[in-house]
């Protein structure tokens, strides 16, 4: 799941490593996303160390008996000298780099930060930690966007350069069944818990 709105996600600019809060009505989005989680059984929860989804995880696991395991190689992408701009001052900025992210190439690189292979190899560090896990658990993994589709290709075994094609929306769930000879997705950036009633 990734966690809820904060401002930087309201106002459109690249929030990596920025330790930002998640604003009220993130708050509310991951608090219907526990009523809809509420009688699932979570046996264990990994989560980005970052605040918006540390408070994320906290928000679902509620009431349950269950360790949230910080995990820094859940963070989002680390875009440096982007941290905190819109796409537009970027274009500005950094023109080439726009390039790369309009015309996604495997090549990007966020100056002061990190380049998308090396996101890619620290994020998929992450399935060490759950092939630890008894394959018949249920794990709650708590992320950004990004890393939750560098895991998504991971899992069902497709280049990365097809990351751009998937989207992960603030609070959206996704389900991923694990199996020896991979993975099947039942479920991809499901938000139906966020729509108003009536």
């Amino acid at each position: 799941m990734r966690h809820g709105v904060t401002e930087f996600n309201s106002s459109r600019r690249f929030a990596g490593y920025s330790d930002i809060e998640m604003t009220a009505a993130g708050y509310e989005q991951v608090e219907r996303l526990r009523d809809r989680l509420a009688n699932e059984r979570i046996d264990a929860v990994y989560s980005s160390d970052l605040k918006r989804t540390l408070a994320t995880a906290e928000v679902i696991c509620s009431g349950r008996k269950v360790e949230i395991i910080p995990c820094p190689e859940l963070r989002e992408c680390n875009y440096g000298d982007a941290e905190g701009l819109t796409f537009q001052e970027i274009s500005r900025r950094y023109p080439e780099m726009a390039e790369f992210i309009v015309n996604f190439n495997l090549r990007l690189e966020f100056p002061g930060g990190e380049s998308f292979k090396e996101f890619i190899e620290r994020t998929t560090k992450f399935l060490d930690r759950l092939n630890k896990q008894a394959p018949s658990e249920t794990i709650l993994v708590a992320s950004h966007s990004g890393p939750l589709r560098v895991l998504i290709c991971a899992l069902l075994g497709i280049d990365q350069n097809h990351w751009w094609q998937i989207r992960v929306d603030n609070a959206s769930l996704s389900i991923a069944d694990t199996y020896p000879r991979g993975a099947i997705i039942s479920l991809l950036n499901d938000t139906s818990h966020l729509r108003k009633e009536g």
